[in-house]
């Protein structure tokens, strides 16, 4: 689904990330960690599209483009005083779709009620989003990202700032999407929980680990060992 080849990330042509080499295949629930500062976030932007790589290539997977990726981004005090209804929020994942119309149309209104009811908000849809809880907001923003493309996402630190409960509800409705098939790259601090749902990690640390959770945890047993 996306490939990364001889990637090196930057800026002002300085290297942050260099040599990267890892592939998402359809299905794959990729968590990449790392401390702050390692790349993790100039990773997401170049496969977002919105940083050019100082070298190497992203490729995707014929229908998929850095533009048509999901994107959930992390937490702001902003976003919990949009004033907008959840519907209206939602809705606006579909922005893309509109090209020369004026209008959303009654698909893009359905394709909102659909994933507003997959992420269990629809009763929510009227409420203002100043009127939300931490983890409700959230799943609104999940919905939208989803109403903008349904394949891949990426999540980047989406439980941050949340309780342990909804936490584990937010962790929940992700590991239901991947199930389903959509295919999730996340950016994340929680190790515990990269262990638990990954089916791969990519770890930014002493050196530059990619592989399957089961080789990640096999690393760390020997490491812990050394």
């Amino acid at each position: 689904m996306i490939t990364c080849r001889n990637l090196t990330l930057g800026y002002d042509g300085q290297a942050i990330i260099k040599d990267l080499n890892f592939t998402v295949k359809r299905g794959d629930y990729l968590c990449i960690i790392g401390e702050n500062g390692s790349g993790k976030t100039t990773l997401m932007k170049s496969m977002l599209g919105l940083l050019r790589p100082l070298s190497g290539d992203i490729v995707f997977d014929e229908g998929l483009t850095a533009g048509t990726i999901g994107y959930l981004p992390q937490r702001t005090d902003i976003q919990k005083d949009f004033p907008a209804t959840v519907r209206e929020v939602v809705l606006s994942g579909c922005l893309k779709r509109l090209g020369r119309r004026w209008f959303y149309s009654a698909a893009d209104r359905q394709l909102a009620a659909e994933n507003m009811a997959r992420l269990g908000i629809a009763e929510l849809a009227d409420r203002s989003c100043r009127q939300l809880s931490g983890g409700q907001l959230q799943r609104v923003l999940l919905a939208r990202a989803l109403c903008a493309a349904d394949q891949a996402l990426v999540l980047d630190e989406p439980v941050t700032g949340l309780d342990p409960q909804v936490t584990a509800e937010l962790y929940r409705l992700i590991e239901e999407l991947n199930r389903a098939g959509v295919t999730i790259i996340m950016i994340s601090h929680d190790l515990g929980a990269a262990l638990k749902y990954a089916t791969h990690i990519l770890s930014f640390s002493d050196r530059i680990f990619f592989g399957t959770r089961q080789e990640f945890t096999a690393l760390m047993g020997q490491e812990a060992q050394a």
